[in-house]
C-alpha cells in the first residue's frame, strides 16, 4: 500500500509541475492588455506610466524569465500581486475560499445524503413509483441549468413567498461572527451566536439546493446503474442461495461494491463544486471564488487568474489522489 501510495503521489507532483506551465502560457498568452484594462483613458494615454505599472508587474520581461520568477514565488508562497486589488492573489484567495469551501461543502452533504439512498431503493424496488421518482429527480437535476433554477428558486421562495431569506450569506443588519476559520456557521457556533447561525443557515438554503441539483442527479443515477449491475453478479445468488436476507445482502455485499464508480464520481463532484460556482455564486450575491474568478477574469487581472486556476489544478490532483488511494481501500486488487 505504501508504495502505491508513493508512486500516485509522484504522477501528482510531476501532473502538478506541468499544470503550473500550460496554466502560465495560457495566462499570459490571452488576447488583451492587463494593464490598459486596469488604467482609465487619461492614464493609459501616459507612456511612461504605462511602462512603470509594466515593470511593476514584470511584464517587460521575457516569457521565459516570468515562468522562473513565478516558480520561485511558489516556492515561496507568493502567488503574487493582484492588478485589480493590489493585494497580494494568496491574501484575496484566503479572504473568498470559505465562502465557497462552505457553500460546497454543504450542497456536496445535501446530495449524497439524497443520492445515495433513492439510487439504492430505486434499484432495489426497481420500475416502482420509488424508481420513478428518483428518475425525474435525476432528470430534472441534470437538465436544469444552474441560471435558470437559481432564478426560479429565488423567484418563487424570495420573491413570491417571502419564505426564504435574499442573496448573500447574512442579511444586511446582521454582524457576523468574530472570524476564525471564514465560515459563518463553524464561527458562530464557536462564538456561540445561535441567531447569527440561523441567519447564516438560512441563507444556505437556497444556494446550496441549486448547486447541489446536478450533483444529486449524478449520483442518484450512478449509484442506481451500479447497484442494479451488482444485484445481478453470481455472488449475490449464492448469498441469496445461502438464506442471507435481503437487507443484509445489499448492505454486506451489493453496497460495497457498487459504491465504486460513486466514489470516483463524488470526488470529482465535490471538486467541480469547489471550482465551478461561479453562476450560483454572482445570481446569490455570494462573496466566494466564483465571483472573484470572474471579476479576475473581467479585469484581465493575469495574477489572480493563474493563482485561481494553480488552485483549482491543486483541488483537481489532490481529489483524483485521494480517490485512487479510495479505489485502493475498496478494492485490493487496485494496489497490484
Amino acid at each position: 500500500m505504501t508504495r502505491f501510495i508513493v508512486s500516485r503521489l509522484g504522477i501528482t507532483v510531476m501532473m502538478a509541475i506541468m499544470a503550473t506551465l500550460v496554466i502560465f502560457l495560457i495566462s499570459n498568452m490571452v488576447p488583451g492588455d492587463p494593464i490598459l484594462a486596469q488604467l482609465g483613458d487619461i492614464a493609459a494615454s501616459n507612456k511612461e506610466f504605462v511602462a512603470e505599472w509594466r515593470a511593476k508587474w514584470g511584464l517587460d520581461l521575457p516569457l521565459w524569465q516570468r515562468y522562473l520568477l513565478f516558480l520561485k514565488g511558489l516556492v515561496q508562497g507568493d502567488l503574487g500581486i493582484s492588478i485589480a486589488s493590489q493585494r497580494p492573489v494568496l491574501d484575496d484567495i484566503a479572504q473568498f475560499a470559505p465562502a465557497t469551501l462552505e457553500l460546497a461543502t454543504i450542497s456536496f452533504i445535501l446530495a449524497l445524503v439524497i443520492g445515495i439512498p433513492l439510487g439504492i431503493m430505486a434499484a432495489v424496488w426497481r420500475d416502482t413509483w420509488i424508481d420513478h421518482v428518483a428518475r425525474v429527480v435525476s432528470l430534472v437535476g441534470v437538465s436544469s441549468p444552474t441560471f435558470w433554477l437559481a432564478f426560479i428558486m429565488l423567484a418563487i421562495f424570495y420573491g413570491g413567498l417571502e419564505i426564504a431569506p435574499g442573496p448573500g450569506r447574512l442579511d444586511a443588519i446582521a454582524m457576523p461572527p468574530p472570524t476564525i476559520t471564514g465560515l459563518l456557521l463553524i464561527d458562530s457556533l464557536v462564538a456561540g451566536d445561535w441567531e447569527t447561525f440561523r441567519d447564516a443557515a438560512a441563507h444556505l438554503v437556497l444556494p446550496s439546493i441549486v448547486l447541489a441539483a446536478a450533483t444529486l442527479g449524478l449520483i442518484t443515477r450512478t449509484t442506481r446503474a451500479s447497484m442494479l449491475e451488482s444485484i445481478q453478479q453470481d455472488y449475490v445468488r449464492v448469498a441469496r442461495a445461502k438464506g442471507l436476507k435481503g437487507f443484509t445482502i445489499i448492505t454486506g455485499h451489493v453496497l460495497p461494491n457498487a459504491l465504486i464508480p460513486v466514489v470516483t464520481l463524488g470526488g470529482l463532484a465535490y471538486a467541480n463544486l469547489l471550482t465551478g460556482a461561479v453562476m450560483t455564486e454572482t445570481v446569490f450575491s455570494w462573496p466566494g471564488l466564483g465571483r472573484y474568478t470572474f471579476r479576475s477574469a473581467a479585469t484581465l487581472d493575469f495574477p489572480a487568474i493563474m493563482g485561481i486556476t494553480l488552485i483549482v489544478a491543486l483541488v483537481y490532483l489532490v481529489i483524483n489522489l485521494l480517490i485512487d488511494i479510495s479505489y485502493a481501500l475498496l478494492d485490493p486488487r487496485v494496489k497490484r
